[in-house]
């Protein structure tokens, strides 16, 4: 009962409802939270980086406060974690469960290593409402459609909360620890770190904060109105669920209350939730979701590899106002409003026929709520190649998608600055966040469509047919 603990944190930084370090606290014993810089982590782009060492910054000032402390290493997980337990006499291992394949082989890697030494190692719940295992087909097998997942998930009973950690027991000694500055997780953002800081919101008392304002003041507008980019009626919870600065059980709890009060968004947000409970069940069942074509005929599709039609897309210049202030707002905010990352996503893999795979790794490196399952499944989806997926010929016209869901042009009045006489300052904010070497400022010239619209939509499903034939 003397020999500590070792809880290895990862996309669990909070101690509210967090089963795992729940568990470990009520042993008794003393806890050594622990954040290693692992092989996975050092692989993952420039602002889920950054912001998931904001995260870790946050926590670990969290846990001073119930007599604690977070230990920080950087290496191979498995060689870390060997090195925590010499040190520290600790013959327990605890983690929270990853579902996405690189984490997936690190942690049986991990697991088995630490059970051939004789070392209890133990993965703990909490990412997820329900397991991927847990939920089957009538048939048996994983759901591959959105719809029929939703209806036998959403009346099924979630389990109670893990009790808010108060208290952690300490070791008599403390392991040697590296600094945040040590880790240097925020290299990789640059100058642009100093404009997304301005819209980040970070920790778990931040993201508790958030779902309560979500709740009083915007989710009755939610089912109506959550496609608008320019209207401030998303609960904006994504990138506090990537980093688990709050349980999706806590989000699904108090969607459920609300939907008991009759709030008419609540159902909806409910089943956002869910969409991304759904994507992570397929990732868990269909690892090369984010590698390949979900559906295998899509890999005679003509797909164009990068090139400088992709490269005026990711600098938001592809002359297409919707698509550029969507990908504006991701450089200024390290985040995008969901409708327009749909409308950015099918301009790229349609009308510029691109493959998805541009995309997603592009989102990859720049969005601040990056999400393993959620990204691949949504590029997938959107490109058509993948589950539950639109068919190719449904082709967003991005024109048509401004006028209904941006009628009197305040998304791209904030985020576009060429051509206006007082451009705003978030559209001017996006001239300091992206490199240097891009060589744009607000007096460049605003760009001529990279393609018309019509010839885009031609082309694209000139291709589909090469498909279909």
């Amino acid at each position: 009962m003397t020999k500590p603990i070792l809880y290895i944190l990862r996309r669990d930084l909070r101690l509210g409802d967090h089963p795992g370090l729940s568990a470990a606290a009520e042993t008794g014993r003393p806890v050594i939270p622990v954040f290693i810089d692992d092989e996975v982590l050092r692989s993952q782009g420039a602002a889920p980086r950054w912001r998931l060492g904001l995260g870790v910054a946050e926590f670990s000032d969290a846990l001073t406060g119930v007599g604690s402390m977070l230990i920080l290493r950087r290496g191979e997980a498995l060689i870390e974690i060997k090195s925590l337990i010499r040190d520290t006499g600790a013959d327990t291992v605890f983690w929270s469960r990853a579902y996405d394949p690189p984490s997936v082989a690190r942690d049986k890697s991990v697991k088995a290593a630490l059970e051939a030494d004789g070392i209890e190692a133990r993965s703990h719940a909490g990412h997820l409402l329900f397991e991927p295992w847990s939920v089957e087909t009538g048939q048996g097998g994983p759901y591959r459609v959105y719809s029929p997942f939703w209806k036998t998930v959403r009346g099924r009973d979630v389990s109670s909360q893990a009790a808010t950690v108060t208290r952690l027991a300490a070791p008599e000694v403390w392991p040697e620890s590296l600094t945040s500055d040590d880790l240097k997780m925020g290299a990789g953002m640059r100058r642009g770190a100093s404009v997304v800081a301005g819209f980040v919101c970070v920790g778990e008392r931040a993201a508790l904060d958030r779902l309560r304002e979500f709740g009083a003041s915007k989710m009755a507008r939610y089912k109506e109105r959550r496609d608008f980019p320019a209207e401030d009626v998303t609960s904006g919870l994504s990138e506090n669920l990537t980093y688990g600065e709050i349980s999706p059980r806590t989000c699904w709890l108090a969607g459920q209350r609300a939907l008991d009060e009759g709030n008419p968004g609540a159902g909806k947000f409910l089943s956002e939730l869910v969409w991304r409970e759904f994507a992570y069940h397929l990732l868990w069942h269909f690892p090369a979701l984010a590698e390949a074509n979900w559906r295998d005929q899509w890999d005679r599709f003509p797909w164009r590899e990068a090139s400088e039609d992709s490269e005026r897309w990711q600098h938001g210049r592809t002359g297409v106002p919707i698509v550029d202030a969507a990908m504006r707002e991701m450089y200024v905010t390290g985040t995008m409003h969901n409708r327009a990352r749909m409308i950015a996503a099918s301009y790229l893999t349609k009308h510029l026929i691109t493959h998805w795979k541009i995309g997603l790794k592009w989102f990859a490196d720049c969005l601040t709520d990056w999400d393993p399952a959620s990204n691949a499944m949504g590029w997938q989806w959107v490109a058509g190649s993948g589950p539950d997926a639109a068919p190719f010929f449904r082709i967003f016209n991005p024109e048509t998608q401004a006028g209904k869901f941006d009628p009197d042009n305040r998304y791209l009045d904030r985020w576009i600055a060429e051509g206006r006489n007082n451009p705003h300052e978030d559209a001017m904010a996006y001239f300091n966040a992206i490199p240097k070497h891009w060589k744009l400022s607000a007096n460049t010239p605003y760009p001529d469509p990279v393609i018309s619209l019509p010839d885009g939509r031609m082309r694209a499903l000139d291709a589909y047919q090469v498909l279909r034939g």
